[in-house]
C-alpha cells in the first residue's frame, strides 16, 4: 500500500511511520529533517489537483492530512495564518485526493474544531459546531470543505472512495511539546497548584490509540464519517499532577484552596487584567470529557489499546529521558 502523510516529520507524523512500516510511505513537508531519510518527500506545489492525474507522482492508496497549524495557547499568532494552512491547505489535499487514485483520505481535524468546552457530560460527533478562536474556526472550515465535496463527488457517495475526518482529543505521548510538558514543568520546580478543590476530568489521546485507528482504518472497510478519538478514561488535572509526581519523585504539591475564594481573586484578575482571570480559571478547572464510543464501535472494539494512564506515563518518563539528554549534552 502507497500511503502519502502529510506533515509527516511532525509529532503525529514521526510516530505513525514507525507504526506504518508495512506500507510505503511518501511524505509532503515543510519542514525537512536534519537527518536524510529514506522516505520519499515532495513539496507542496507538487500537491495540486492536476498533478494526481499528470503520472509524476506514485499511484497513491491513501492520503493521510496531518499538517496544519497547531493551536497557540499563547496566542501570539495572527488568525490568517491558521485559515491560510489548516484551511487552504486541506482544500488542496482533498482536491489532490479527489483527482487521484487514492481511494481513503483521513483527515486530522480537532475536538476544538466543534467547542472550548462541553456542555453535559460528554462530547459526541453529533453536536453542533461552535468554535471559539481561529484555530477551531479554521478547522471546521476545511472540514465543511470536505464534507461538501463529498456530496457531490461520485466517488464518495458510491462509496468508492472512502473519507475520514479524525476530531483527537489533546495528543500526548513521547516528543509532546504540549501543554502537557507546560505542567510537568511546573511540578518538576514543586510550584504549588492551588486549584486542588477543583476535580475536573479531561480526555486525552494517546498517540499510539491515535496510530493504531489509523492503521485499522486502512487496512480495514470502516465507514465513512466523523469521528472523535481519544483514550477511554479521562483524567483529572489533580490525578495527573500525582502522577507527574510519582514518576518525578516530588511530593504532590495540591493546594485546595476554597473554590469561592478561587473564583472571587478570578474576577478581580479579570478587572485588573491579572494571569489568573475567570477565563483562565474555567480553562484550568472545567470538565473537558469526550465520547470514544462511535470509533470504538466502527473498529468492533470494546477498549483502546493503551490505557490512559499508562499512555500519560510513557509521555512522562519521556519527558525525564528529553531531561537527561540535554543535560549530559
Amino acid at each position: 500500500m502507497n500511503v502519502l502523510i502529510t506533515g509527516i516529520h511532525g509529532f503525529v507524523g514521526t510516530h505513525l511511520r514507525k507504526y506504518l512500516q508495512q506500507a510505503e510511505l511518501y511524505g509532503v513537508d515543510i519542514v525537512q529533517p536534519s537527518v536524510p531519510e529514506v522516505i520519499k518527500t515532495f513539496c507542496w506545489e507538487d500537491l495540486r489537483a492536476q498533478a494526481a492525474s499528470s503520472g509524476d507522482m506514485p499511484g497513491f492508496d491513501a492520503i493521510i492530512h496531518l499538517a496544519g497549524k497547531a493551536h497557540d495557547v499563547r496566542n501570539e499568532a495572527l488568525a490568517q495564518e491558521y485559515f491560510d494552512i489548516n484551511t487552504g491547505l486541506t482544500r488542496e489535499a482533498f482536491d489532490f485526493f479527489l483527482a487521484s487514485a487514492a481511494h481513503t483520505f483521513v483527515f486530522f481535524s480537532s475536538v476544538i474544531a466543534v467547542t472550548d468546552c462541553v456542555v453535559g457530560h460528554t462530547l459526541t460527533e453529533d453536536v453542533i459546531p461552535t468554535p471559539k478562536g481561529p484555530y477551531g474556526e479554521s478547522k471546521i472550515r476545511a472540514e465543511e470543505y470536505i464534507l461538501e465535496r463529498c456530496a457531490t463527488d461520485p466517488c464518495c457517495i458510491s462509496g468508492k472512495k472512502k473519507v475520514y475526518i479524525l476530531r483527537p482529543c489533546m495528543i500526548h505521548g513521547p516528543g509532546n511539546k504540549g501543554n502537557l510538558n507546560l505542567l510537568y514543568n511546573v511540578v518538576k520546580k514543586g510550584i504549588p497548584w492551588p486549584l486542588g478543590d477543583f476535580e475536573n476530568r479531561r480526555s486525552f489521546a494517546s498517540v499510539d490509540n491515535i496510530c493504531y485507528v489509523v492503521e485499522q482504518i486502512l487496512n480495514r472497510d470502516i465507514p465513512s464519517g466523523i469521528y472523535h478519538v481519544g483514550d477511554d478514561e479521562a483524567i483529572s488535572t489533580n490525578e495527573l499532577i500525582r502522577l507527574i509526581s510519582e514518576i518525578t519523585g516530588k511530593t504532590p504539591p495540591i493546594w485546595k484552596l476554597n473554590k469561592g475564594l478561587m473564583e472571587m481573586c478570578a474576577g478581580v484578575g479579570s478587572l485588573l487584567h491579572l494571569p489568573l482571570n475567570i477565563d483562565r480559571l474555567r480553562k484550568l478547572t472545567e470538565n473537558f470529557v469526550v465520547s470514544n464510543a462511535k470509533i470504538k464501535a466502527a473498529l468492533g472494539i470494546k477498549e483502546m489499546p493503551v490505557r490512559a494512564e499508562d499512555g500519560l506515563r510513557k509521555t512522562i518518563r519521556s519527558f525525564e529521558t528529553d531531561k537527561v539528554a540535554v543535560e549530559d549534552f
